[in-house]
């Protein structure tokens, strides 16, 4: 998070939950059946709870999943399971205390285990750890992440650091391959995925419960295989996470424009691949904060 804060925005600026619930049934049409509600944080937006009633209650939806940082799960896992919600991904980069503090500006680690703890209460499963892995800040702890899944029916996913906004000015600097975890842990098992368009591989440790993922957007890059569009809560659609490139679906719904026509159009958009290892690439302007996990 940016040390100066963050700019918030009216309530005006971003898409209502009627929006919202409109877009995702339009996209059922176009062949779309897996919804994941990301933010900023999912779990501060007034009206979460009816909008995952109303997002499970569409025909089409096969998946409905979540990306919270987990502190406020505790109060809304019960809540969220009964509206229709399948699971979550909690963003965690650090188990230790005060670099946890540090890297979310004054986060809590405690609040984030109580909300992992109800995540598993309440069948919110399979549960994802995100973990952004960063040289010379959490790469001592990876580890603990690993042993995590040990004992335990989660997975631990590791997503290579990448120059997105706050993190675009130091990434190079502190950017380690995923490769890492395997040099720490050579008897990790690689697993066969049946969906391509997963960006995680995933690995166990023999005799794990859970199971170990490595995200590769810089060092092993998977765009031949995206199969994602994202929406921000200001209405922009981005057919590439790493692109500037954006599609304001807020502006031209209220011109008039059918919902359906405006996301056949951002996923025939979407390009070939990105250009984060070109030379020339220009780093994307939004924040992940600002964007979603």
């Amino acid at each position: 998070m940016p040390k100066e804060g963050i700019c918030k925005k009216f309530h005006k600026d971003i898409l209502r939950i009627e929006e919202i619930e409109e877009i995702v049934r339009q996209s059922v049409k176009i062949g779309i059946k897996k919804v994941r509600i990301t933010g900023g944080e999912p779990l501060i937006r007034n009206g979460i709870i009816e909008l995952v009633k109303r997002i499970s209650s569409i025909d089409g939806i096969e998946d409905l999943a979540m990306t919270t940082n987990g502190i406020l799960l505790k109060k809304y896992a019960r809540d969220l399971k009964s509206a229709g919600l399948n699971r979550v991904n909690i963003s965690i980069d650090s188990l230790d205390k005060e670099k946890y503090r540090e890297i979310t500006r004054g986060g809590n680690i405690e609040d984030v285990m109580a909300g992992i703890k109800a995540a598993k209460d309440f069948d919110l499963t399979p549960i994802k750890l995100n973990t952004v892995l960063i040289g010379r800040f959490n790469d001592d702890e990876i580890e603990d992440f690993v042993y995590l899944t040990q004992n335990e029916k989660i997975d631990v996913r590791f997503i290579e650091l990448m120059p997105l906004g706050e993190a675009s000015s130091w990434a190079k600097e502190h950017f380690i391959p995923n490769t890492t975890v395997l040099d720490r842990f050579p008897n990790l098992i690689p697993l066969k995925s049946e969906d391509k368009s997963s960006p995680a591989k995933h690995y166990k440790l023999p005799g794990g419960k859970g199971k170990v993922g490595l995200i590769n957007p810089i060092s092993s890059h998977f765009c031949s295989y995206c199969n994602r569009i994202r929406i921000t809560s200001d209405g922009k659609i981005k057919p590439c996470l790493h692109s500037n490139y954006e599609i304001n679906i807020k502006n031209l719904i209220k011109q008039n424009y059918e919902i359906i026509d405006i996301l056949r159009f951002a996923v025939e958009a979407k390009p070939k691949e990105h250009n984060i290892n070109n030379i020339n690439y220009e780093p994307i302007i939004r924040n992940m904060f600002q964007i979603g996990g």
